[in-house]
């Protein structure tokens, strides 16, 4: 899910360059919300692993 934040978030920044506002806007976003649920399942995933007694790392 990370790997596909970063290539929406490369998108942005190739169509920002290039000048289509909207699409850099909208790959943004999406990269952005991507990136958020990355987070939370991280660290849902640590949680569960803490809770089960095994080692985070």
């Amino acid at each position: 899910m990370l790997g596909w934040a970063l290539t929406f978030f490369v998108l942005a920044i190739i169509a920002a360059v290039f000048g289509f506002g909207g699409i850099a806007g909208a790959s943004a976003g999406i990269a952005q919300i991507l990136f958020f649920i990355f987070l939370a399942l991280l660290v849902l995933s640590f949680v569960a692993r803490a809770v089960r007694g095994r080692s985070v790392l």
